[in-house]
């Protein structure tokens, strides 16, 4: 132990040292000092760790609340409309209790007043009818109101999520971000329209029902409050325990929907393999998993509403029996007596909504929490957009060339280099083909190359073959591209669908052209719809060549200097894929075309082969064992 600590205890144990913190006081006051004693510093960095831990958590909850406060003044309008509409309801309700009291006092007087009585009851009748009419009013404009930012809210959060680079977008599964987009949309949409006028009609509701109480009897006052201590002291760990109980049920609630999504897109491969029961088997761990979450919330829902529930019977007996006091010794009329147990009502439903709101705002903050890990990802700018649009308009009278200068490329989370320092050249009118084995990232030059990720040394770039023009590749070279990738990638709809949603403008004339020189006519147009025909999800009504071939005829309609093809004829025979290739570059005698393949048979046609060796490096090898005599 050092000095300080021991000159701390000492003071301990005469009663000075009562109000420093245990443990030692160079802890606190020589932390950084070399005569501390170990445990004294370890105490001095955990406390310091804890406090940097909080500063986190409240930085991060004005965070999230900042940024709804952007949806909120951009929905001012709907906002004030619920605000208006609360306040308009608390006031009716006031003026009712009010109301009710004076047609009391005017029946049980010992003098009658007809004209007293038949005004107070006009007031009532009037009050009655407004509130009917007002209710109807009032729920139609919440509907239009919710829809309305629902429905805005919910797009933007998609547009930015799909204007998102897509490597950010790589730790999220896709089934978790759609349970961001539908449900924390909606905790945030309810947050918006519900939270800040909820907040100012119950504190409305609360000062006003207070204020008459008050007016007339302040012991009455405090009875109806009896609660309000206790309910304020256990703010803080309610609150802490709802955000955790929130946190766990939003993500079980995600992990759900992808297993789902999983099992629903892959159900031909779990047919197959007879994995149906496995897969239910799964569901139900994660559904038990759910229960014990909810279980366990709903345990402690029930202690706190319980304990709210005593506390208000004790402030509510007290108001009534009190009432019943002052009215037993005359002090106050049955109208003031029933006007009191009315508002005291309201002031403990006013005050106990008001600490319900409590994690309603945990709610609430979580799911903005949640979608701001998704939503503020970094974005694509598409800063070269002009240049790019020159660029892609002068390759209808020269060819481009594509060019990396050693290049490196190592993902975020990834320890290996995928590529390291890669030179390639692809000149109009070439094929240049990427060969090797799976994983040793062909996959992830074409990425780099669509401008889905960016390489972290050298440069790839493209230029027009004139030298007039060159820019790096990013996303605003992706419209020089067109895409044809691994595996199905049809939308649900038509055939034309598909084919219009690169080329919204494209006729007829030009979708069947595409369609022949993919090889794809003759089977569409005996389809009973032909072009209208319905590809139901994922394609499931046709034949994996077939996709294959519709998207190659989707690429084609794009017209891009530059095809990049992923494995894209893995299903189709040696003869249809001799045909599709040679149609797709006669098509266009001056496009560059990027390819992926296991199959010889591809390399046949290359004017430059890559072999891929999966440690990083790239090597150019002679094509000329490959090429050979095609008849098509």
């Amino acid at each position: 132990m050092c000095y300080s600590c021991k000159k701390f205890t000492k003071a301990r144990r005469t009663g000075q040292g009562k109000a420093l913190i245990s443990g030692g006081a160079c802890g606190i006051i020589m932390s950084n000092v070399r005569g501390a004693c170990a445990p004294a510093r370890e105490n001095a960095r955990d406390r310091m760790g804890k406090l940097k831990e909080y500063k986190g958590k409240i930085r991060k909850h004005l965070r999230e609340w900042v940024w709804l406060s952007h949806y909120i003044r951009k929905y001012w309008v709907g906002v004030t409309a619920f605000v208006v509409i609360g306040l308009v309801a608390v006031i009716m309700g006031l003026l009712t209790a009010v109301a009710s009291k004076n047609l009391i006092d005017a029946v049980t007087a010992e003098v009658k007043d007809r004209d007293r009585l038949f005004a107070a009851l006009g007031v009532m009748a009037g009050l009655a009818v407004g509130q009917l009419a007002f209710r109807a009013i009032a729920s139609w404009i919440t509907a239009q109101v919710r829809v309305r930012v629902m429905n805005e809210v919910r797009q933007e959060v998609f547009e930015r999520i799909m204007l998102s680079r897509w490597e950010a977008l790589r730790e999220f599964h896709s089934g978790e971000i759609l349970n961001r987009l539908e449900g924390d949309v909606g905790g945030v949409v309810s947050g918006i329209i519900n939270f800040l006028p909820g907040l100012l009609t119950q504190l409305v509701q609360f000062i006003g029902a207070f204020a008459i109480i008050l007016y007339y009897d302040w012991v009455m006052a405090l009875f109806a409050l009896a609660s309000a201590p206790i309910l304020v002291l256990s703010a803080k760990p309610l609150m802490k325990i709802m955000r955790r109980y929130n946190e766990q049920t939003r993500k079980i609630n995600g992990e759900i929907l992808s297993f789902n999504e999983e099992a629903f897109q892959n159900i031909q491969l779990v047919k197959a393999f007879d994995l149906a029961k496995q897969r239910c088997r799964l569901l139900k761990e994660l559904l038990e998993k759910y229960k014990t979450i909810q279980l366990s919330y709903a345990k402690m829902s029930v202690v706190v509403s319980l304990a709210m529930g005593v506390l208000g019977l004790i402030a509510g007996y007290g108001c009534y029996g009190w009432a019943i006091y002052r009215l037993w010794t005359n002090v106050i009329s049955y109208g003031q007596m029933t006007m009191f147990l009315q508002l005291s009502s309201n002031l403990s439903s006013s005050f106990s909504a008001l600490t319900s709101m409590v994690p309603a705002a945990v709610s609430v903050a979580t799911a903005a929490g949640r979608i701001m890990e998704v939503t503020e990802k970094p974005a694509e700018t598409d800063a070269d957009a002009r240049p790019a649009k020159k660029m892609l308009a002068k390759t209808k009278e020269t060819g481009l060339v594509v060019e990396a200068r050693d290049m490196s490329f190592t993902y975020e989370d990834g320890k290996a280099p995928v590529m390291s320092h890669v030179s390639f050249k692809a000149q109009p009118g070439e094929i240049l083909a990427f060969v090797g084995p799976s994983g040793g990232g062909k996959t992830t030059m074409l990425r780099l190359m669509l401008g889905l990720l960016r390489p972290q040394d050298g440069t790839l770039t493209v230029r027009l073959e004139d030298g007039s023009s060159e820019l790096p590749v990013s996303d605003s070279t992706r419209r020089l591209c067109a895409y044809v990738p691994q595996g199905n990638s049809v939308f649900s709809g038509t055939i034309r669908d598909n084919l219009l949603a690169v080329a919204p403008e494209a006729t007829d004339g030009q979708l069947r052209a595409a369609l022949e020189t993919a090889d794809a006519w003759e089977f569409v147009s005996k389809q009973t719809e032909g072009l209208d025909t319905v590809l139901g999800e994922r394609g499931v009504n046709l034949s994996e060549g077939q996709l294959q071939r519709l998207a190659i005829a989707r690429a084609l309609l794009r017209e891009a200097p530059i095809l990049i093809m992923d494995e894209a004829t893995s299903a189709l025979d040696v003869a249809t894929e001799s045909r599709v290739l040679h149609a797709v570059m006669k098509a266009d005698p001056r496009r560059i075309c990027l390819l992926t393949t296991h199959r010889a048979s591809m390399l046949a046609y290359a004017d430059h082969i890559i072999q891929v060796d999966g440690d990083g490096s790239f090597t150019e090898i002679d094509p000329t064992p490959y090429r050979q005599q095609t008849t098509v």
